[in-house]
């Protein structure tokens, strides 16, 4: 039994899914990713004394902008016209957690955003602090839920 790939054609190349014909719905995606670090840098970030200045400020801002561009960064994504992009920060024992929530009311989902904007969120919080430390671990990027569409709603098991 041979199975259909969305993203390539019957010659075995890749191309972007056409989603004309489905239907527009609500879209949410949420991922969350880490990023462990030292506790003397999680403690200076924790209290707005990095070098670079506000790392958590300016890790949300980086997120939003990434998840509007995700599909100048992913060949084949769709450029889409997203209702929200939220970026939610958690300091733990050892690091931080980011959240990405993105939304929109269309044809396709927007799992490849939310992950990308917690990507270039911990990305950015790595260029913000590795004056403090350069052994930063930067791991668990996943999605944790998508709601709309054809599949309906999926939420990760923990």
């Amino acid at each position: 039994m041979t199975q259909s790939l969305s993203h390539i054609d019957a010659e075995g190349t890749a191309r972007m899914v056409d989603v004309g014909e489905k239907a527009e719905t609500l879209r949410v995606a949420i991922a969350s990713g880490s990023i462990s670090m030292t506790p003397a840098a999680l403690a200076a970030i924790r209290a707005g004394d990095a070098p670079k200045g506000d790392v958590v400020g300016t890790a949300r801002i980086a997120g939003i902008m990434a998840a509007k561009r995700t599909a100048e960064l992913i060949p084949l994504c769709h450029s889409l016209s997203i209702n929200a992009a939220n970026l939610d920060f958690t300091f733990e024992d050892n690091g931080i957690r980011a959240t990405a929530t993105v939304s929109l009311s269309g044809r396709t989902g927007v799992e490849m955003e939310a992950i990308t904007a917690v990507s270039i969120a911990l990305v950015t919080i790595y260029d913000m602090a590795k004056a403090l430390d350069k052994g930063m671990v930067i791991g668990s990027i996943r999605l944790i839920e998508k709601r709309g569409g054809k599949s309906g709603h999926w939420r990760a098991q923990d």
